[in-house]
């Protein structure tokens, strides 16, 4: 994922693939093993390979489980019931898939390689450790919002199951759990405050934004609007894609990639927030509560996936 992020990054924003690996320094501190793979002599067939036998996690293991860490540490409470909520899913065993980590990771590995005017021979490890802090940031803020977002959302949806254990509104009630998840909003935004980027602040608190517009057009929608396929694709990137599209911009931007460069990151980040929720939706008809780590159908219960039926009634009917 890494390798394919950097060459259509190298292809946009001009850099020579070349460079990559001028500065042995550079090489050596990649989060990623492919020093040994030239870019001059690369194949597809090898390319392939190599893709394929990758795990897209273990490029950036080290610095997930970093940023783990530090939203363990984060979750601090004067009342320690607070506390106790707040850090409720980022306990070892529950943080779930850190899918959001990862992307963000990664992409911002694809984006300082090619920082414009800025080779990283160039840079001194004192700047290049400062640029990769304030990424792995934007990797806490995202993972934090999104945490507080299914926290409010079992709360809607009286969900008594998420991440395979009980749902936090099930475990101390819906009061105690619509503060933990303020709390993390909270703690979310001052973090970002702290980055003093306005422009990253801004296109992050929209994707706040962006959430509870997702989520109240899913709660208020007619049937009719269950049955579009245009407002459950609107309806999707508000309260699933644009998060990941917005917070790969926020990578982008910190890198000081042109905009052209930080658009392919957001348009990146909606395609594959958009297909993971598919997926997510095609699962609640084919997965079991254990696969799922929730309960099963219960969103299908809701008419949260008529637009899936309905789609797929039509295509059958097609055939």
């Amino acid at each position: 994922m890494t390798i394919l992020i950097s060459r259509v990054i190298s292809r946009i924003s001009g850099t020579p693939r070349k460079t990559l690996f001028g500065c042995a320094q550079r090489r050596q501190s990649l989060v990623f093993s492919t020093s040994s793979h030239s870019s001059t002599d690369s194949n597809p067939k090898g390319d392939a390979v190599l893709q394929e036998n990758v795990d897209p996690f273990s490029l950036v293991a080290d610095e997930i489980s970093l940023v783990s860490k530090r939203l363990r540490s984060s979750a601090v409470a004067k009342v320690p019931e607070l506390a106790s909520a707040a850090g409720y899913f980022f306990k070892e065993g529950v943080e779930g898939k850190r899918t959001c980590s990862m992307v963000l990771l990664l992409m911002a590995t694809a984006m300082d390689i090619h920082r414009p005017e800025s080779p990283f021979n160039c840079i001194g490890d004192t700047l290049r450790t400062e640029l990769r802090r304030r990424q792995q940031l934007i990797a806490e803020i995202t993972e934090m919002i999104h945490v507080a977002s299914l926290i409010h959302d079992d709360v809607l949806d009286d969900a008594d199951i998420r991440r395979g254990i009980g749902s936090l509104n099930f475990v101390v009630g819906n009061k105690l759990a619509v503060l933990a998840g303020d709390f993390l909003l909270f703690r979310a935004l001052r973090a970002l405050a702290s980055l003093k980027n306005m422009e990253v602040v801004s296109i992050l608190v929209t994707a706040v934004e962006n959430l509870v517009t997702g989520e109240t057009m899913q709660m208020a929608a007619t049937i009719e609007q269950h049955c579009s396929m245009e407002y459950y694709m609107q309806k999707t990137y508000y309260k699933t894609a644009s998060l990941i599209s917005n917070s790969c911009k926020a990578i982008a931007l910190l890198s000081d990639q042109t905009p052209g460069v930080a658009m392919l990151a957001f348009e990146y980040g909606k395609n594959l927030g958009l297909a993971y929720q598919f997926i997510d939706d095609i699962l609640d008809f084919t997965g079991t509560s254990t696969s799922l780590g929730k309960g099963s159908l219960s969103d299908i219960r809701q008419l949260i996936h008529l637009t899936l039926l309905c789609y797929l009634s039509v295509c059958e009917n097609i055939r």
